[in-house]
């Protein structure tokens, strides 16, 4: 065999051997985890813009209701104080901050939701109905999204792991990505006791 033949073989193999690695792979499912991410981000930001008209009309009908406008307020805040970004997406503690707020606000809704049975008025509001069946589809959607976004963390972090791509990401500086979590985890995992 020849020298030029002999690096021909060699440029073939190396070939072959790249186009095997992964990279590629790692970067459209690194874009798939991001996108679904703003994706869940952008329906948590239809929710607060929709709990404010709500809370608004709301109001309207339940001044007395000042705590429940408070914690709706804090949640608000809470929320929109966290710098939601792709790089959350690889800082499992700031994953866990954001969810904890977007928690917080959730808690904060049904409250005022709640609330609501109290004000028959208020229940046959127009635009009230149409604001809580928004709220209701939204929260229909975010849970899309999260679903989503954690099969899309799933497959990314499957490649992550998978030889030969998982040499490829430490070569790259790729991690495994944080996936959503709930707080309570032990205490939803038990089934509700109903009494009649």
């Amino acid at each position: 065999m020849t020298a030029t033949s002999r690096i021909g073989a060699l440029c073939l193999t190396l070939v072959l051997f790249l186009s095997g690695c992964g990279y590629n792979q790692l970067q459209v499912q690194d874009e798939q985890v991001t996108a679904a991410w703003s994706e869940v981000v952008n329906q948590y930001q239809r929710r607060s813009d929709l709990i404010d008209n709500l809370v608004t009309v709301t109001k309207e009908y339940a001044d007395r209701e000042a705590e429940v406008f408070t914690d709706v307020a804090a949640a608000r805040a809470s929320v929109g104080s966290l710098q939601v970004t792709p790089e959350v997406l690889n800082d499992p503690e700031a994953l866990a901050k954001f969810q904890a707020a977007q928690s917080q606000m959730g808690s904060a809704l049904s409250r005022l939701l709640a609330v609501s049975e109290a004000y028959p008025d208020l229940k046959a509001n127009v635009l009230f109905q149409d604001l809580n069946a928004s709220i209701e589809g939204t929260e229909n959607r975010i849970a899309v999204a999260r679903k989503r976004y954690i099969e899309s963390v799933q497959a990314f972090n499957g490649t992550v792991r998978r030889f030969p791509s998982n040499l490829t990401a430490k070569v790259v500086g790729m991690d495994r990505k944080a996936n959503f979590s709930v707080d309570n985890e032990a205490e939803i995992s038990q089934a509700p006791e109903v009494a009649f």
